[in-house]
C-alpha cells in the first residue's frame, strides 16, 4: 500500500510533467520559426529536403519565389507552411505570406504596410519607386490583357529611348574625331547603352550580396 506522503506527491508529479510536456511544446512551436535563421543558408534543394523544419524551409521558399516575382510558387510553398505549422505560427506566417506576395505582384504600398507590421523596417522610397516601374513595364501574370498591352508599349519606348541615348552619346563622343556616320553610330550607341546596363547590374548585384551577408550578420 502506497504511503501517505506517495499519494499526496502524485498529483504534483503529474502537474510538473504536463508542465514540462507544454513547455517542451511550447519550445517546438517557437523552433520552427527560429530555425528560419539557420535555415537561410540552405540551398532550394536541401529546403526542400527538409523534414524537422518543413514549415520554416517551405516559408523560406516562399520567400524566394516572391523574390523572384513567382506569386503562384509563392503561396503554394506559405500554403505548405501554415498548413503543417501550429496554430500559434500562422499569424506570423499569414502576415509573411502578404509580405511576400505584395512583392510578387509589384504592389509597393501593401509591401510597406506588410513588411512594417512583421516589425522590419520597411523597402526605402527608391526600391518602392523602382517596384512601382516594375509593375509597369512587367505586369503580374494575372493581369489585364490592357495592363500587360501597356507594360509592352513602355518596354517598347524605353527602348527608343535607350537606343536615341546611346546614338546621342555616340554622335557626341565622335565629335572631337570629325563626327560619324548614323551606319555606325547606332551600332555604337547599342554597345554604350549595353555597357551601362552591366555596370548598373553589376553594382546592384554586389549591394545585395552586401545586404545578404548584412543580414546574415544581424
Amino acid at each position: 500500500m502506497a504511503s501517505k506522503h506517495e499519494t499526496i506527491s502524485q498529483p504534483y508529479a503529474t502537474l510538473g510533467r504536463m508542465a514540462k510536456q507544454r513547455q517542451m511544446k511550447t519550445q517546438t512551436r517557437q523552433g520552427n520559426l527560429a530555425a528560419m535563421q539557420q535555415l537561410e543558408q540552405r540551398t532550394d534543394e536541401q529546403l526542400l529536403s527538409e523534414s524537422k523544419y518543413r514549415s520554416a524551409a517551405r516559408a523560406i521558399l516562399g520567400a524566394r519565389a516572391a523574390e523572384r516575382y513567382d506569386a503562384k510558387a509563392a503561396r503554394t510553398y506559405y500554403n505548405e507552411a501554415m498548413a503543417g505549422a501550429h496554430p500559434q505560427e500562422r499569424p506570423a506566417l499569414r502576415q509573411m505570406m502578404k509580405a511576400s506576395l505584395a512583392l510578387a505582384e509589384r504592389r509597393p504600398d501593401e509591401l510597406r504596410d506588410a513588411v512594417t507590421k512583421l516589425g522590419q523596417t520597411p523597402p526605402s522610397n527608391r526600391q518602392l519607386m523602382l517596384l512601382r516601374i516594375m509593375s509597369l513595364v512587367a505586369p503580374p501574370p494575372n493581369a489585364s490583357k490592357a495592363i500587360k498591352a501597356r507594360g509592352y508599349a513602355l518596354i517598347l519606348l524605353l527602348v527608343i529611348v535607350l537606343l536615341a541615348v546611346g546614338y546621342g552619346l555616340a554622335e557626341l563622343f565622335a565629335l572631337p574625331f570629325g563626327g560619324i556616320s548614323f551606319t555606325w553610330a547606332l551600332p555604337v550607341g547599342m554597345l554604350i547603352v549595353l555597357a551601362v546596363l552591366g555596370v548598373l547590374a553589376l553594382v546592384g548585384r554586389r549591394r545585395q550580396k552586401r545586404a545578404a551577408a548584412s543580414r546574415a550578420r544581424s
